[in-house]
């Protein structure tokens, strides 16, 4: 059974950073890009940024370059994504995504997709 779970959403003041993790299970790892996707109220999800497992490929969405981290641990089966200076239009949910196309950034890309995690981030 394949599964994502993403932690570390919640609530941050504008300025500031956040750190969350989506850990996968059910999948070899090595074998699978992972992505990350956000979704604010009425709106449509969209791309964040991805990377494949050794990180020789990686991508992020261009007016968020600069901001974004994108890290992967092997050995945890864990990808993590960094922000910083957020913004309250950087509120939305975010989530975690795996899929085994190469250079995968389109949602209908990606096979398998965690619950999400919220944040929100107060002006």
């Amino acid at each position: 059974q394949v599964q994502l779970v993403e932690s570390g959403g919640g609530l941050v003041q504008t300025g500031g950073s956040l750190s969350l993790a989506c850990v996968i299970s059910g999948l070899t790892f090595r074998d699978i890009y992972t992505g990350w996707f956000r979704q604010a109220p009425g709106k449509e999800r969209e791309f964040v940024g991805a990377k494949n497992w050794n990180g020789n490929w990686e991508s992020v969405r261009d007016h968020m370059k600069g901001r974004v981290t994108i890290s992967r641990d092997n050995a945890k089966n864990t990808v993590y994504l960094q922000m910083t200076s957020l913004a309250p239009e950087d509120t939305a949910v975010y989530y975690c995504a795996a899929s085994t196309l190469w250079g995968a950034t389109g949602s209908s890309q990606y096979d398998f997709w965690g619950h999400g995690t919220q944040v929100t981030v107060s002006s």
